[in-house]
């Protein structure tokens, strides 16, 4: 028997641990663009799953963004039937209209549709194909815009998507391991022209700024920045873990926030508890940023009789004596 190429068994692998303890007997869906990330992951689930007790089911989104996308879809659909895979969805989404630029619009549309398709057929979990390389350019893009420790801690492996488990078990495969697979495979994935199209910021990314790092710092620096992510990750959860107690601890009998409570926390606990009250409150959070989360700390730590705090979203606080509360609306 020939030996199993090494990039198709570390997929595979990275795919067994990420399915491992899911409740069996229901379907774990693949989002699969036809990229050779997503379509190396599709070609290790459906290997996978169903010897985890699993049935392997794969999702296409057509975002109707370029020429020929509706027979993209379909050409994926008809490759997943092929490969074995019993359940085979391809869905149509909107994307014009949504807020937020064409990105975030088209990823919104397409978590949507994702979730939709996981209700209707009482899915475990979905499975997205980010990579390694994704998860550091996740991390530059961040530190570009000075985002603090929840951009830098980049995607997380595991996220609820809705109430589904939504898995990214490829955050320690490298972008080249996918595509070797793929010719081990002798698959032909998709080359998606917004990969390359430099209107996009994560473009930019992927085609100059990431290799430049690699030619000056060595391709260490890949590894080292979803390590990074992962480090910061693990300080995050410990700190959102603290910041809950000390946000129970916080309430005021008569409403709000203890203002002397709030004052005896360190800045970076402060600051969460400040943030996931403000979420309470009705704060919209897509908007909620630091400044918002400053001017509610300078109620407590800067104190001189200013007036309230807008937050996004309508919500305005403003400090009592001892305490902060929300302003009633007149």
């Amino acid at each position: 028997m020939a030996a199993l190429a090494p990039p198709v068994a570390a997929i595979r692998v990275a795919v067994r641990r990420a399915l491992i303890g899911l409740p069996t007997g229901r379907p774990v869906l693949v989002a699969c663009s036809g990229g050779a990330d997503s379509l190396a992951l599709a070609a290790a689930a459906v290997f996978v799953a169903p010897r985890l007790g699993l049935a392997a089911g794969l999702v296409t989104v057509d975002h109707g963004l370029q020429a020929g996308s509706a027979q993209r879809a379909a050409e994926v659909a008809t490759w997943a039937r092929d490969a074995g895979f019993p359940l085979v969805q391809a869905v149509r989404v909107e994307v014009a209209g949504r807020p937020g630029g064409p990105e975030a619009a088209a990823r919104e549309a397409r978590y949507q549709a994702l979730t939709e398709v996981s209700r209707q057929h009482d899915a475990v979990a979905v499975l997205t194909g980010h990579t390694r390389d994704d998860q550091a350019e996740t991390v530059l893009l961040a530190l570009a815009r000075g985002a603090g420790p929840r951009g830098l801690a980049g995607m997380p492996a595991r996220r609820d998507l809705s109430g589904v488990p939504l898995l990214r078990p490829l955050l320690g495969i490298a972008r080249e391991q996918t595509r070797a697979a793929c010719a081990v495979l002798g698959l032909q994935p998709w080359q998606d022209p917004h990969n390359t199209d430099p209107s996009y910021a994560r473009s930019r990314v992927r085609a100059d700024v990431l290799p430049a790092l690699v030619r000056a710092l060595g391709p260490g620096v890949l590894d080292n920045l979803a390590r990074t992510a992962l480090l910061v990750a693990a300080d995050n959860a410990a700190l959102d873990e603290l910041a809950e107690t000390a946000l129970t601890a916080a309430r005021h009998p008569e409403g709000g926030l203890a203002v002397p409570a709030l004052t005896i926390l360190a800045p970076a606990v402060r600051g969460r508890v400040l943030h996931a009250w403000a979420r309470e409150l009705g704060a919209l959070p897509g908007a909620l940023s630091h400044r918002h989360v400053a001017a509610l700390d300078a109620l407590i730590t800067d104190w001189h009789g200013q007036g309230p705090a807008d937050l996004p979203g309508g919500v305005r606080v403003l400090r009592r004596a001892d305490r902060l509360a929300p302003v009633s609306p007149d």
